[in-house]
């Protein structure tokens, strides 16, 4: 089980999975609008999504977990 987290804050622009999908490592699941720019935050290891904790718009801190791998 791995914990996907924010490298900064900003807002969720778009969330690139659903709960059941599996992701491979380095697979941007989320991606983040910060100054302006698009951030990309991707699966740091393989697993299937079993959680998504944020919304699209809703507003992240660094290092917030945003989605929970099983």
């Amino acid at each position: 089980m791995a914990d996907i987290q924010t490298t900064m804050a900003g807002n969720v622009w778009k969330i690139n999975v659903k709960v059941g999908d599996e992701v491979q490592e380095g697979d941007e699941v989320v991606i983040l609008e910060s100054m302006k720019m698009e951030i990309p935050i991707a699966a740091e290891e393989s697993g299937t999504v079993s959680e998504i904790l944020v919304e699209e718009g809703s507003f992240v801190n660094e290092e917030d977990v945003v989605v929970k791998l099983g």
